[in-house]
């Protein structure tokens, strides 16, 4: 029998068994070996964000193709893959003008798990990975090198391609540029990295906890702390304090990129003149506006060519029965990603 991490209502969820129906045509099922514990599962968990419950959390995944549908020609049983929740649809106004980054509704499995009573769950990101087992569509299963280990190769699913990408494809980030990251949790190592990959003169790391503002120094950031006059922010935290202050260090013609999901409800002020005056960009990254077809395969490379450190994100690997003590560690700061490993 199946199991999955289920959130019934805002804020409770329980390992439960579930039901994983067979691929459709153009679907892959696929047995989960690694799923990362990331803030946007606990946003889902605490408020929904536009999900119906009961909602099977989990989209930070890698794993072993089982089983494919009758359409599928690129994948077969045995192929080692990530899952990825921005696989573009292809029909979407943003997708029909070349613009496939931009996507917002991404190819999603029509087949869906359900509860052992019959009752059909919605899936975190259309992916549902904190399980042993999902249903995707065919183009959100991304081949990857099995030399990866498993553990590292989940997270390029999400906080590797969400902070890199941020840099790389949102920001387009020129060399010799000077930045700062707020927030020095998994996606902001991998922004700190991406900066790194980028070219740029000065990264810093800007964390309440000093002393994960200080780790960065290992990802590639040159010093922790504010500075003033930076030509880029990129905020993962995404709160008004975080708004501001980044708003606050750039410099004339400056940018910020906001990559933290707010809290719903939230706002923040901005002083148009001095927007005016100044000249500043505001971008918002939505999960690195990465595309998983191509920059899955190129992130891995880097991982295992050493020009990214993935194996230094992984905190714990964990059972699927510790994922209430792993959502704690998260709020808590007492990690950068915990993994799930066994299932």
């Amino acid at each position: 029998m199946d199991r999955g991490a289920v959130a019934s209502m805002p804020g409770n969820f329980d390992v439960v068994p579930i039901e994983i129906p067979p691929p459709g045509a153009d679907e892959v099922v696929v047995r989960i070996e690694a799923c990362g514990v990331c803030h946007s599962d606990l946003h889902v968990l605490e408020t929904g964000w536009a999900h119906r419950f009961p909602v099977l959390l989990g989209h930070e995944a890698a794993g072993v193709v089982e089983e494919v549908g009758s359409s599928v020609e690129q994948l077969k049983t045995g192929d080692r893959v990530i899952l990825a929740w921005r696989s573009p649809c292809g029909r979407c106004s943003a997708c029909r003008r070349g613009e496939p980054r931009r996507c917002r509704r991404p190819a999603t499995a029509e087949s869906r798990p359900s509860l052992t009573d019959g009752t059909e769950l919605s899936l975190m990101l259309g992916l549902g990975t904190l399980a042993t087992r999902a249903v995707v569509h065919q183009s959100a299963a991304i081949t990857y090198p099995p030399e990866l280990p498993p553990a590292e190769a989940c997270l390029i699913g999400c906080c590797v391609a969400t902070g890199t990408g941020s840099v790389l494809e949102t920001a387009h980030l020129a060399p010799e540029t000077r930045v700062a990251v707020i927030g020095c949790g998994a996606v902001g190592l991998s922004v700190v990295q991406g900066a790194r990959l980028a070219g740029a003169k000065e990264i810093y790391a800007v964390d309440l906890d000093e002393g994960r503002a200080g780790a960065a120094g290992h990802f590639g950031a040159t010093a922790s702390g504010w500075e003033e006059g930076l030509d880029a922010v990129f905020d993962v935290v995404g709160t008004p304090e975080t708004f501001a202050a980044g708003i606050a260090a750039l410099g004339s013609g400056g940018t910020y990129v906001l990559i933290g999901l707010p809290r719903p409800q939230t706002s923040a002020v901005v002083e148009l003149a001095g927007l005016f005056d100044r000249r500043l960009t505001l971008l918002v990254s939505h999960g690195g506006d990465h595309l998983p077809r191509e920059d899955f395969p190129r992130l891995a490379e880097k991982a295992l060519s050493g020009d990214l450190d993935l194996g230094g994100l992984v905190t714990k690997q964990v059972t699927l029965d510790d994922l209430d003590a792993a959502l704690s560690d998260m709020r808590t700061g007492r990690v950068v990603r915990s993994v799930v490993t066994s299932f």
